[in-house]
């Protein structure tokens, strides 16, 4: 309810903020990231573009509205594309009908429409890697009107698809990384690395300060308090934690901080954090993944116990939220002091809880499948449970009942898990 819609806009903004600047269409290497990987740091000067795009909506020329799309001279024809669907999408609310392979786009030059290829016959070529056309190259300019047809309606008088159904696409087309550009690390090339190393830090700061308003309150909203008070199953797991520790006459309170953040932050947020698409009907692009994978980094960092020293061999994505880290320490220990120092919730508030839950998702699931589910395990399992619940004191009425739930499986021989 609280952090689900903070975790959406900082994905929104991210996309975003990587889309503002050149992205190579091959390597999806970006100028605007968090990930040191994932720089594109021989960016050239590029210029955004507003382009008015015309979507063909028949076969006799009619076309729609005008929709303002925010695009820059280096994208490839491809990414035009991509920018095009994603506009369309951000403005109505339901994705365009047809879908990006089947798509052909032309640019209004002099009064015609000229199509727009990602390799045609004017394309650079060096040695035996083509550089894949941008709207550079077709000098599309600012304000410029495009149109969009479908190959189905209108068949183009290419026959090409995307190149990068290419089986051998990285190796024969470059966009903007140059096939002969070579490092050269001179005659210090420690020097020269920690001297680039300052370089790519600078580059990731301006997208780190850029997002970070919403990295911090995603932080936030998984570790604050509404009302004061954590959510039920939270204090209620805590509680079971910090009695077992008491049980087994543990006093260091690191462990009991251990063994919370091992739990809650690193088995379940991280996840969530590293995965948006498990939650939301969007696609990770491996370049996402990469920024993504840099805020889940300080997001573990901060429920750290260990001072992290940092040199400068440090890994860039350390160094990038160094100075945020203490601060979020010192949150995090306060939230789970306020936890503990909460109210205990009873039997009776926890059943009340689960019930109410139950509530909300009456529908959603298939019971019997469930059902059967469970069935495999007893039946694969059904002596050691049987032996457990024995040693364990358990009522005779259980081990009856659970023989009985076998018994009554066992004897659907028609069912399909048999």
């Amino acid at each position: 309810e609280s952090v689900g819609q903070h975790l959406y806009l900082l994905v929104s903004a991210l996309t975003q903020q990587i889309s503002k600047g050149p992205v190579d269409c091959v390597t999806e290497k970006a100028l605007y990231t968090l990930s040191e990987d994932w720089l594109l740091w021989q960016a050239q000067d590029f210029s955004p573009l507003k382009l008015k795009v015309l979507f063909a909506v028949g076969s006799d020329g009619e076309v729609s509205e005008p929709l303002e799309v925010d695009a820059l001279n280096c994208d490839t024809v491809e990414q035009l594309k991509e920018k095009i669907l994603n506009t369309f999408k951000t403005k109505f609310g339901f994705p365009y009908n047809t879908l990006i392979r089947d798509l052909c786009i032309e640019y209004e030059k002099d009064g015609s429409f000229l199509p727009l290829e990602e390799v045609g016959t004017g394309s650079k070529v060096i040695g035996e890697v083509t550089k894949l056309n941008t709207l550079r190259h077709y000098k599309v300019n600012d304000g410029a009107t495009i149109k969009v047809l479908s190959r189905k309606t209108h068949p183009p008088l290419s026959p090409q698809g995307s190149v990068k159904d290419d089986e051998n696409f990285s190796g024969k087309y470059f966009h903007l990384i140059d096939p002969d550009v070579v490092e050269d690390h001179g005659k210090n090339p420690e020097r020269k690395k920690l001297k680039l190393k300052e370089v790519y830090l600078t580059k990731l700061l301006s997208t780190k300060v850029a997002v970070h308003s919403y990295v911090e309150n995603v932080f936030r909203s998984i570790w604050g308090m509404s009302q004061s008070k954590a959510p039920l199953a939270i204090k209620y797991f805590f509680d079971f934690l910090d009695a077992q520790a008491e049980n087994m006459k543990i006093t260091d309170p690191d462990v009991r901080h251990i063994w919370k953040t091992n739990s809650l932050p690193l088995r379940f947020w991280i996840n969530i954090l590293k995965n948006p698409q498990f939650v939301f009907d969007m696609e990770k692009t491996p370049h996402l993944d990469g920024c993504l994978s840099v805020i889940a980094q300080a997001f573990m960092d901060s429920f750290s116990l260990s001072e992290t020293q940092l040199g400068k061999h440090a890994p860039t994505n350390k160094l990038l939220y160094a100075k945020d880290i203490p601060m979020f320490k010192q949150e995090v220990k306060a939230y789970y002091k306020q936890i503990r120092e909460q109210s205990a919730v009873t039997d009776a508030e926890f059943k009340e809880f689960l019930q109410e839950e139950s509530k909300k998702h009456e529908n959603e699931f298939n019971e019997a499948a469930a059902l059967i589910q469970l069935y495999k395990y007893v039946q694969r399992y059904f002596s050691q449970i049987n032996e457990k619940l024995t040693s364990n004191g358990a009522p005779v009425e259980l081990t009856e009942q659970l023989q009985h739930v076998k018994d009554l499986f066992d004897g659907l021989k028609s069912c399909s898990w048999n």
